[in-house]
């Protein structure tokens, strides 16, 4: 197991500032139920001012979910991230790019696995044509705190609509920052490992998502004075179907022997899957990597940053575990960083890697050339 102390890591702490939270607990819960009506294919209206604008997926919208909620003649607005209108060959100078559509089946542009958005002979000339409607930035977070794709289709509203939830866009942005998990330790059981048998299980959940984060105490690591821990986002494929494409699954089983090995460690099971972008975009992106796209292009093309996790969770369950300090076993240094931000010590940084196979080796040399993880990369 290859030590390497963090004097040795040039340029890798950052001064990440934790952000400005001022939403209320109840402004989180009335987001997240908005986000939980964009999953079900519901619309939900976003106000800024006097204004209201209907909002749903645009993956809702190719399949006709809004059409009888459209206002007659009603100028749709297909709504983008910089990275997917760079894919598709638009260029803006803002985060975010508009573009007026003829109906919400064009909605596709935003699907790059999508026949209208996939640059196939017969797709549809591509310019900007919409300014930028006033709520934009907050249509597409909610997209990305849904785990749908980042993009929206947008329809000013000449009179509310009943029965449909609606909120304010300032109450969105304030409310998806990420940096402040409401976690709540739940449980605390005993669960054998095979390679660590003396382990235990303590379950967290977000008081505002419901979702789950489990942190896996192997050995006697609260005791030590900075044990090993590992950040390890869920990876169904990896972790549980045994997937070639990626080394999660290798990671994870040899976190577990290695913190096993040096007496005890923390391994923080996130749901985060596919670097926070969800499984079925996941699943789009190696699509997009079947057509020949690397795994950084292919979840910028999709419109989503590289990474899109909130590592305040991470260091949230360490805090609430009290545990200040620590080594982080990893092959990614900006995780460091990353902590740091977050008030973690990471007091050294323990690489964690594993060879590949032909199945995952452009995902690794993609993830060391474009992504900063420290692998070897065969030539």
């Amino acid at each position: 197991m290859q030590r390497i102390l963090l004097a040795d890591i040039e340029g890798m702490m950052t001064d990440t500032a934790r952000p400005d939270l001022s939403a209320s607990l109840a402004d989180r819960l009335t987001v997240e139920r908005a986000v939980s009506d964009l999953r079900r294919s519901t619309p939900v209206i976003i106000t800024e001012n006097a204004q209201a604008w209907l909002v749903l997926p645009t993956e809702a919208a190719t399949a006709g979910a809004m059409i009888e909620l459209l206002p007659d003649g009603a100028p749709l607005t297909l709504v983008l991230t910089a990275n997917r209108a760079e894919a598709l060959g638009l260029m803006g100078d803002d985060a975010l790019i508009a573009r007026r559509l003829r109906s919400p089946y064009e909605a596709g542009l935003a699907d790059p696995t999508h026949p209208a958005g996939s640059g196939a002979p017969g797709a549809m000339p591509l310019t900007i044509e919409a300014p930028l409607p006033a709520i934009a930035d907050a249509a597409i977070r909610l997209m990305k705190a849904a785990q749908l794709l980042p993009a929206a289709l947008i329809v000013s509203l000449p009179a509310p609509i009943s029965g449909l939830m609606s909120l304010p866009r300032s109450l969105v942005l304030e409310a998806t920052l990420q940096g402040d998990p409401r976690l709540r330790r739940l449980s605390d059981a005993r669960v054998p490992l095979t390679g660590a048998e003396k382990t235990r299980i303590v379950s967290f959940r977000d008081q505002v998502t419901g979702i789950d984060h489990l942190a896996l105490l192997i050995g006697e690591p609260l005791g030590q004075d900075a044990p090993l821990v590992r950040l390890h986002s869920s990876c169904i494929t990896g972790d549980l179907l045994g997937s070639l494409r990626c080394d999660c699954g290798e990671q994870l089983r040899g976190a577990i022997t290695a913190m096993n090995d040096a007496g005890g460690g923390i391994l923080l099971y996130l749901q985060q899957e596919g670097r926070g972008i969800g499984i079925v975009n996941k699943l789009r992106a190696y699509a997009l990597q079947d057509d020949g796209l690397d795994t950084v292009d292919a979840n910028t093309a999709l419109g989503f940053e590289n990474d899109e996790r909130d590592f305040a969770i991470a260091a949230e369950m360490l805090r609430q575990l009290d545990v200040p300090a620590i080594r982080l076993l990893t092959n990614n240094p900006r995780k460091v960083g990353h902590l740091a931000g977050f008030g973690v010590e990471v007091r050294e940084r323990v690489q964690h890697a594993f060879p590949g196979n032909p199945h995952n080796r452009n995902y690794l040399a993609a993830k060391a050339r474009k992504a900063g993880h420290l692998l070897p990369v065969e030539e």
